[in-house]
């Protein structure tokens, strides 16, 4: 096949990783892949020779990439390329379009749908849909009727619906009003060897050489989602206990708020923020144990990762993906959302007892990268059958 990636960028957060995973994937067994994406930030990125990076060619570009440094336009930005990507699918003729992550899937579907193209679409629904609506009370139900009102009229247009965990897709189902056979659910390929590779190289770092005090690290942009002041405040409760350091890789809009918390906690002599960091496996496989306190997820990569390089884990039961990788506390202690009480009895109870390593590890090969590639490929070509692609116009599309 000649299959369309459709991305916001190729730098970012898990979303993206995922999307150079399965382009590179698809190369490997033989297909051609566009990575189209919309912001040109893909210098070093490692992709297999048959992937093409397409840069979406859109007027007022430099326009919106200045105003973008001091305004955050990242969402009108993306809704502008919308006819860019339609005339893509017209000059290009791609068999097959996969839209890589929830935030843009609206511009996927209305593209596909202005192109007027015979071409199948298959979304990528990578997040928990309603999971920050709790953030607004005030507008939670305007917000959820609205969110229930697009995706039922948009995500009905698209071919098929891939959700990241059964959690994505009965939500995606509930508020699309889709039928079973319109989502599949495929977790996220993430498991391959080059994480043993990169969890052996060293740490440079004193909380690292010392193993006398437990290292806790997490790892994640620096955002609402994360909820890393509940993190710190059970942190704050666990050095209430015994010595221990905290990390956490990422960067984000929250650094200042954050370091002001740990300031006001006294934790600044036991805590940081490194910033985002090339290699975090090297630092999970040197740790005592990963937390994720996220309030919302689609499915978290980074439990993925830390489990396949040994690393114990704890992590809010939250919506949706932790209770499904932890196979609802088995692997790895759940916790209510925003709880740093029972966030750092956990912590402490890991750290006191840690599960066995081989455990872990065989938790992770059920996220291996193969197996997630293969069945990806198996819904595209589905959808190919199905609408017998010629690559010409439809008035149907």
């Amino acid at each position: 096949m000649r299959i369309a990636l459709f991305i916001y960028s190729l730098r970012g957060g898990g979303a993206q990783q995922r999307a150079l995973t399965l382009a590179n994937g698809f190369a490997a067994r033989g297909h051609a892949v566009d990575l189209v994406v919309i912001a040109d930030d893909n210098a070093g990125i490692a992709l297999h020779p048959r992937v093409r990076v397409v840069v979406l060619k859109q007027g007022w570009r430099h326009f919106f990439e200045r105003l973008n440094r001091r305004i955050n336009l990242r969402g009108l930005f993306t809704a502008c390329a919308i006819p860019a990507l339609a005339r893509y699918l017209r000059d290009e003729h791609p068999e097959v379009l996969l839209s890589g992550a929830s935030h843009v899937n609206l511009v996927a579907t209305f593209a596909r749908r202005c192109s007027k193209m015979n071409i199948p679409l298959v979304l990528r629904a990578s997040n928990y849909p309603s999971g920050n609506i709790r953030w607004w009370p005030p507008f939670e139900q305007a917000i959820h009727r609205l969110l229930r009102w697009t995706l039922g009229v948009i995500y009905p247009w698209a071919d098929h619906i891939i959700a990241v965990s059964q959690g994505v897709a009965r939500e995606v189902q509930r508020l699309a009003g889709l039928p079973d056979h319109r989502v599949s659910t495929i977790y996220n390929p993430v498991v391959g060897p080059y994480i043993a590779h990169r969890a052996a190289q060293p740490v440079n770092h004193v909380w690292v050489t010392d193993r006398s005090v437990p290292l806790i690290i997490a790892v994640g942009r620096l955002t609402v989602q994360k909820d890393y002041p509940t993190l710190i405040r059970a942190f704050a409760r666990v050095r209430a206990v015994r010595a221990a350091h905290l990390v956490i890789l990422g960067e984000g809009r929250q650094r200042h708020k954050l370091e002001k918390l740990m300031h006001e906690l006294r934790l600044d002599t036991d805590a940081a923020l490194l910033g985002h960091v090339d290699n975090p496996f090297a630092w999970m496989s040197k740790a005592a144990v990963l937390v994720l306190s996220s309030a919302w997820e689609g499915l978290p990569g980074v439990l993925i990762e830390a489990l396949a390089c040994g690393c114990p884990v704890v992590s809010t039961d939250c919506p949706s993906g932790p209770h499904e990788i932890l196979e609802g506390g088995i692997i790895g202690p759940l916790v209510p959302v925003h709880d740093d009480r029972a966030l750092a009895a956990a912590i402490l109870k890991l750290l006191a007892a840690p599960p066995a390593r081989a455990k872990l590890l065989r938790r992770a090969e059920d996220f291996r990268i193969d197996a997630g590639v293969d069945a990806y490929l198996r819904v595209l070509a589905a959808q190919v059958a199905a609408r017998g692609v010629s690559s010409g116009p439809s008035s149907t599309a």
